[in-house]
């Protein structure tokens, strides 16, 4: 018996990993305040390797770079009061880890958006599900310095919609914001209107 394929959206981030990894990673590690020594020695790398994955000399495989931001997740803080506000929310929005889309909240409003329960996609890396839109909308983050600034104006984009065999993308407007935790660990909050709101 053949063990099904895996679906096209995580082959997706499996063959490309994150855009501006380097500078992603940057921002993650300083955030929560690592240096990158002390990641090098998590990774078994040397601290060079580090250096040139941030300066966007080298990339590692897209699994390496998963490898690398869980390796940094470890210590973060619970959060609850943010994340029951995001739960908790009339509106339609969650909130992710900006470096790996680690989905940490999500209102019920934007579960029945997605089509899903309220807790199915918690700890899910949604970068698999991206469209061409939101993927265009991170690659041009890079260019517009979010990466460098500590709290970069919103960013907002329209997106197609998307099925896959977990979570529906309705189409509609989206709205980036870059919030923190109380580690310092850099998170996303995506709210938006959608194309069937009023």
């Amino acid at each position: 018996m053949k063990p099904n394929p895996p679906p096209a959206a995580s082959i997706k981030l499996h063959m490309h990993g994150f855009p501006a990894f380097g500078r992603r990673l940057k921002r993650l590690r300083r955030s929560v305040g690592v240096k990158q020594s002390a990641l090098a020695h998590v990774m078994q790398v040397d601290q060079a390797t580090v250096s040139r994955w941030e300066s966007g000399a080298q990339t590692p495989s897209p699994n390496t770079q998963q490898q690398v931001f869980s390796a940094l997740g470890p210590a973060r803080c619970d959060d609850s009061a943010l994340k029951r506000l995001v739960v908790n929310s009339a509106d339609c929005l969650h909130l992710v880890e900006e470096a790996s889309h680690k989905c940490l909240a999500y209102s019920s409003s934007r579960a029945r958006d997605w089509k899903t329960s309220q807790s199915a996609l918690l700890g899910v890396s949604l970068w698999q599900f991206a469209t061409e839109e939101i993927q265009s909308a991170e690659a041009e983050l890079d260019q517009e310095g979010w990466w460098d600034l500590h709290t970069p104006s919103p960013k907002s984009f329209l997106t197609s919609e998307a099925e896959h065999d977990r979570i529906r993308i309705s189409a509609g407007q989206i709205i980036w914001e870059r919030l923190y935790l109380s580690d310092g660990t850099p998170v996303r909050l995506v709210s938006g209107r959608r194309g069937n709101a009023a």
